[in-house]
């Protein structure tokens, strides 16, 4: 079997580690240095697409939706949502790390179709938190997928994305009827809880990491 060759590395902003992007024949690979295992791969994304299609085949209907994507990855959730909104929304990806945003741009976009390049696309470059705290009633949909799950792994600030105060931030930031989702490697009982204690109506969906049908099982929460 072919080794994975090195293609780049990214800072990640407010800590000393890094990503590092690999690539074996056409499949990629996504890791944080030093650590076990792989963020993502560029074959297993079912549940990245879930993510997007879940809530945004929801608000498809509504007129200009707007909707924002914390975590841009390997571009399979932007593909998702631009897949399932009409030409009058507008999708917003909140991307900490820079280096992430040149690799869709460079050698990762192709393999999400360059969503990049859609007209529809507006790319924040930072902190989804900072949209999270900034804006009121802005958002059909808002999707986060910025870590691992509810307890971060990459950064220990996106722990405040899962926490009451994030939550509470994202729920200004939806418009009436607006709908968030979350994507999680696994379960997390008590996240379920603190969504449904800020008054949201709760669904977990556990979906496969590949389709069809297969895969680990991953969750997404959707809550409005």
């Amino acid at each position: 079997m072919a080794r994975f060759d090195l293609l780049g590395t990214a800072a990640i902003p407010g800590q000393a580690g890094e990503l590092r992007l690999l690539r074996r024949n056409d499949e990629f690979s996504i890791r944080i240095a030093g650590k076990p295992g792989e963020l993502m791969n560029s074959r297993l994304h079912g549940s990245e697409d879930a993510l997007a299609t879940l809530p945004c085949e929801q608000v498809a209907d509504r007129q200009n939706p707007r909707v924002l994507i914390g975590g841009l990855g390997m571009g399979f959730t932007l593909a998702a949502a631009l897949n399932a909104l009409g030409q009058d929304a507008e999708i917003v990806v909140a991307e900490l790390v820079p280096g992430v945003v040149e690799w869709n741009r460079g050698p990762l976009g192709a393999v999400a179709g360059h969503p990049l390049r859609d007209p529809r696309t507006r790319v924040h470059l930072g902190d989804v938190g900072e949209l999270l705290r900034s804006e009121t009633a802005a958002y059909d949909a808002i999707m986060l997928d910025v870590d691992n799950g509810p307890e971060g792994l990459t950064q220990k600030a996106n722990d405040w994305i899962y926490s009451t105060k994030g939550l509470a931030a994202a729920q200004k930031a939806l418009r009436p009827e607006g709908i968030l989702a979350v994507w999680s490697a696994g379960a997390a009982p008590e996240f379920t809880d603190r969504l449904a204690g800020l008054g949201f109506a709760v669904d977990p969906v556990t979906v496969r990491a590949h389709k069809p049908g297969k895969g680990a099982r991953h969750v997404v929460w959707l809550a409005w």
